[in-house]
């Protein structure tokens, strides 16, 4: 969790301060409304994600790292949890209708099945 508040706090920092610089370049030539703001923010955006690949690199592998650490560790719950469950089951148990099986009866009705196989 703290790598993914590192990150995410770092790509924040870089959009701000990518947007700021844009904002003080361009600021001059045009006049500041909310089409020029949004242009400004879709800019920055582009280009703190370019940059952010480069700089923000040993910050993305670390969050990389740290969730493939936690899903390997909820596969080896969701493992354990399925061997435990499979534990449960008895191979050799007894039907469920208490070991009775049912027959089909002769249709001559004399109840000698074996005899007519």
């Amino acid at each position: 969790m703290r790598t993914f508040v590192l990150y995410t706090l770092a790509r924040l920092a870089l959009f701000a301060a990518t947007f700021g610089l844009i904002w003080l370049v361009f600021n001059r030539w045009l006049d500041w409304s909310t089409v020029s703001a949004l242009y400004t923010a879709i800019i920055a955006m582009i280009v703190s994600s370019i940059v952010s690949l480069f700089v923000l690199g040993s910050l993305r592998e670390a969050f990389a790292v740290h969730v493939a650490e936690r899903a390997e560790r909820a596969k080896a719950a969701f493992e354990a949890r399925r061997a435990a469950e499979d534990d449960d089951v008895v191979p050799d148990a007894p039907p469920r209708d208490g070991g009775a099986s049912v027959r089909p009866r002769s249709l001559d009705g004399d109840g000698d099945d074996a005899a007519q196989q």
